[in-house]
């Protein structure tokens, strides 16, 4: 698989520095985890807002949103909430863009930077098991609606849902496997592929939402209902908000760390900011205006909150529409599973035996993984979510905040690419035997706070609030902790900098 071509280049291209500063190490680098090029960068802005578009009108979010409504926050208040939250995303997303836009390299090869050629493994992996996961958790929900939309044409199908084998039946292992394999085909041509496939599912996903909005608002002739009887009121409402805020950046604390996946194919940080600008703020707060049509229309028809988009496209009179609906939401299941559970495991398995592994072996291996946990149980089981999942996601604002303060506070952007691929004992970033231990050190108490904050019952009222506080503990302990003469230059005091843009 050509990943990178045409954008690929030689190390030795990118910057200035001495042969021995560029020498290669096998265990570092392989095809896939080269920087790209400047020219032949195909995710232009367009490419960005479809990404996002895809990731904001998801299923899970929808089921976020739709629980605000349930909490009692009014239309208004659930519109401030979000577009707190879409702020906030926008701007960490631009930081972690422009790291990828400069650099060109993707995120395990980021990470080198602040933790080291080897520490970097542990945001890596922390990044990919909880990509593993959700991978197959999305990949099974989107293999439920597949089964709505079989049954719904085909009736007689249904009697072979009854059995069950390791936890689904026969009808639902069908649409399982055939959901998995279509992923799996995707993503054998590669992130072009996955760019094309991104552009298309992001208008048909916002179309059927908002023509799902208006048909729910005309069912009650436009009179819906902008909150429940009884709406929040006073301090509890600006907790709620606040708190819906910080749990937006919460959803996407793990697109903010990997982003550069995706922004080191981009032509330039305008394509990056104008993509991220659509695709953010504006399109959240679309997101948020159909989320209180839909829940208005539902609690004036019947006095009910529904929990997420499926329960109105399966209560569809007519069968076409209804197919429709559910071809929408697959198709942008798959969109959002490729985007954000996919490609970052597939670097960070690629990262691990770059000898090895290959963006396509390291893809077929988290894919299989993602079978064999059988994510339906998973997804069952609330502790599993609650104290697994949501533990290691309290670690990624820990890890988000020594990257962004390590690049942008303390470099200044200033980046030796070819010293990220040499184990060489005087390189830039192999620090202690290619561990950083300011930023391990750095990690350990901002990770204590944040999993505390995130999972024990006592802090509720500012659990939302775990991952902000996690990457602020740990970008300021960083910071006091580090060498600042030692980060802008190398062992002969020379200060290097590379600029892909310049090449």
């Amino acid at each position: 698989m050509q990943l990178n071509s045409p954008a690929e280049t030689s190390l030795t291209d990118l910057s200035p520095a001495r042969p021995r500063d560029a020498a290669l190490s096998p265990r570092l680098h392989n095809h896939d985890l080269a920087p790209t090029r400047m020219e032949g960068r195909r995710w232009g802005s367009y490419s960005i807002f479809a990404l996002w578009t895809n990731d904001v009108h998801n299923i899970a979010n929808y089921s976020f949103a739709m629980g605000l409504y349930a909490l009692g926050l009014g239309g208004w208040q659930i519109l401030l909430s979000l577009l707190i939250g879409a702020a906030l995303v926008y701007s960490f997303m631009n930081l972690t863009g422009y790291m990828g836009h400069k650099t060109g390299v993707p995120f395990p090869v980021i990470s080198r930077i602040s933790f080291g050629i080897h520490g970097a493994q542990l945001p890596a992996l922390v990044r990919a098991v909880i990509a593993i996961a959700w991978f197959g958790i999305q990949t099974y929900l989107a293999s439920v609606v597949l089964k709505v939309l079989i049954t719904a044409l085909a009736p007689g199908l249904s009697a072979y849902d009854h059995n069950l084998l390791l936890g689904l039946s026969s009808l639902g292992w069908a649409c399982f496997v055939s959901i998995w394999l279509v992923q799996l085909i995707i993503l054998a041509y590669g992130m072009e592929m996955v760019r094309r496939y991104e552009a298309f599912a992001g208008p048909v996903i916002l179309l059927t939402m908002t023509s799902l909005a208006v048909w729910m608002v005309t069912r009650v002739d436009g009179a819906f209902s902008w909150s429940i009887r009884q709406p929040l009121e006073g301090a509890t409402m600006w907790r709620h908000i606040f708190a819906g805020g910080a749990l937006w950046l919460a959803i996407y604390g793990t697109l903010i760390l990997n982003f550069c996946d995706f922004a080191r194919s981009a032509p330039s940080r305008r394509s990056i900011r104008r993509g991220n600008f659509w695709g953010l703020p504006v399109n959240i707060l679309a997101f948020a205006m159909v989320t209180v049509m839909l829940c208005g229309a539902q609690f004036s028809i019947n006095g009910q909150v529904i929990e997420n988009p499926t329960q109105i496209i399966q209560s569809i009179p007519h069968t076409g529409f209804l197919v429709l609906g559910c071809l929408a939401l697959l198709i942008v299941t798959v969109a959002v599973n490729i985007m954000a559970n996919f490609v970052a495991p597939a670097f960070v398995l690629s990262n691990l035996a770059p000898r090895l592994l290959t963006f396509r072996r390291a893809g077929m291996i988290s894919a299989t993984v993602a079978v064999l946990i059988l994510p339906w149980n998973l997804y069952n089981s609330p502790l599993v979510i609650q104290y697994f999942l949501a533990g290691l996601g309290a670690l990624l604002g820990p890890l988000y905040g020594i990257i962004t303060a390590d690049y942008w506070l303390l470099r200044r952007g200033q980046v030796n690419v070819p010293q990220l691929y040499s184990e060489a004992p005087h390189a830039a970033y192999h620090y202690r035997r290619g561990i950083n231990p300011r930023a391990m050190v750095a990690v350990l108490p901002a990770a204590a706070i944040a999993i505390v904050l995130a999972l024990v019952p006592a802090f509720e009222t500012v659990s939302a609030f775990s991952w902000l506080f996690g990457a602020a503990i740990a970008a300021a302990v960083y910071l006091l902790i580090s060498d600042r003469h030692q980060t802008f230059t190398d062992v002969s005091g020379e200060s290097i900098a590379v600029d892909n843009a310049s090449h």
